[in-house]
C-alpha cells in the first residue's frame, strides 16, 4: 500500500508534465521568435505567435533569490533563538506568531505591499540607486522607483512570505540535535556560541538547506502577491532590483482571458512547463547539497 501510494504521486506528476509538454508543442513549434532568448510577448493573434520566456525567467530567478538571501540568515538567527536562548514559554508564544504568518492569504501580501511596504521603502531604495547604481542590481530599472512597484519591494514581500517556511525547518532540525553532542562540546569548554555552532548548525544544515529550498519554490511559484506588486515595464528586464515586469507565475495569471485559444493557451502552458521544471532543478540541487536526507 505505501508503494502504491507513492507510485501515485510520481504518476501524478509526471502526468502533469507529460500534458505541459504536449499541449505546449504546438505553440512553440508555431513561435515567430526565439521561445528562449527573446523578450517579446504578444499572444493575442493565434496565427502569429510572438512569445518568449527571458524576460520572465529573469525576473522570476531575480525576484525569488533576492527574497531567499533576505530570509534564510534571518529565519535561522529566529530559529537558534527560539530553541537555544529564548525561555520555553517565550519560544513557544513566538513559534506560533511566527507560523501564523504562512496563513496570512497572498492577496494581503500583495496589497499591503503596494499600499503601505513600497511607498514606504522608495527613499532607502532611492538611496541605493543614487550611492550604488554602479552596480547593476540597482541601477535604473525599466520602470520608475517611485511608487515601490518593483523586484526590489516584490522580494521583501516574498521573503516575509518565505519566513515561516524556512523558520520552521530549521527549529526543528536543531532542535533535534542530539544532547550528548551539545554536553560534549560544552565539556570539552566550548561556549554557548560554539556549542551551537559546532554541533547544532552541522546537524541541521540539511533540514536548513531542504527549507530553503521548499521557501524558494514557494517563492518562484507565487502569484497574486508578486501579480499586485510589479508594475507592468514596456522594456525587458535589465537584472535590476528596480525593474518590474512578470513573473512566470504571475504572467499566466494575467493572461487567463486569452485562453478560450488552444495556440494561445499553450504559449502561457510553455510558460509554465518552464516553471515545472525550474522547481525540479531547484528540489535536485538541494538534495545533492543536503546529502539526499534531512537530520531529524
Amino acid at each position: 500500500m505505501t508503494v502504491a501510494a507513492g507510485a501515485v504521486i510520481v504518476a501524478l506528476i509526471g502526468m502533469i508534465g507529460i500534458v505541459l509538454v504536449a499541449q505546449s508543442v504546438p505553440s512553440v513549434m508555431a513561435d515567430q521568435i526565439n521561445f528562449f532568448t527573446s523578450s517579446e510577448w504578444n499572444t493575442t493573434d493565434p496565427e502569429n505567435l510572438r512569445f518568449g520566456i527571458l524576460d520572465l525567467l529573469k525576473v522570476t530567478v531575480l525576484s525569488s533569490i533576492f527574497a531567499l538571501l533576505l530570509a534564510v540568515p534571518v529565519a535561522i538567527g529566529i530559529a537558534t533563538f527560539l530553541v537555544q536562548y529564548a525561555p520555553a514559554k517565550l519560544s513557544r508564544a513566538l513559534s506560533a506568531v511566527i507560523d501564523l504568518l504562512a496563513a496570512v492569504p497572498s492577496i494581503i501580501y500583495g496589497m499591503w505591499g503596494l499600499i503601505v511596504l513600497g511607498p514606504w521603502m522608495v527613499p532607502f531604495a532611492e538611496w541605493l540607486n543614487s550611492n550604488l547604481g554602479w552596480i547593476f542590481l540597482f541601477s535604473e530599472g525599466n520602470v520608475s522607483i517611485a511608487g515601490g512597484g518593483t523586484i526590489f519591494t516584490a522580494g521583501v514581500v516574498l521573503a516575509i512570505m518565505i519566513l515561516p517556511i524556512i523558520t520552521s525547518m530549521s527549529r526543528e532540525t536543531i532542535r533535534q540535535t542530539p544532547a550528548l553532542h551539545q554536553e560534549a562540546a560544552l565539556a570539552l569548554g566550548a561556549t554557548k556560541w560554539e556549542k551551537i555552532r559546532m554541533t547544532c548548525f552541522p546537524y541541521a544544515k540539511s533540514g536548513m538547506i531542504a527549507g530553503s529550498m521548499l521557501a524558494l519554490g514557494r517563492a518562484l511559484g507565487e502569484t497574486v502577491a508578486v501579480l499586485i506588486i510589479l508594475r507592468a515595464a514596456s522594456s525587458p528586464s535589465t537584472l535590476s532590483l528596480f525593474d518590474g515586469g512578470f513573473t512566470f507565475a504571475s504572467k499566466i495569471a494575467s493572461g487567463s482571458a486569452e485562453f478560450n485559444n488552444p495556440m494561445s493557451t499553450g504559449a502561457y502552458i510553455a510558460a509554465g512547463l518552464v516553471l515545472f521544471i525550474l522547481t525540479f532543478i531547484v528540489n535536485l540541487i538541494a538534495r545533492s547539497v543536503s546529502g539526499g536526507k534531512v537530520n531529524g
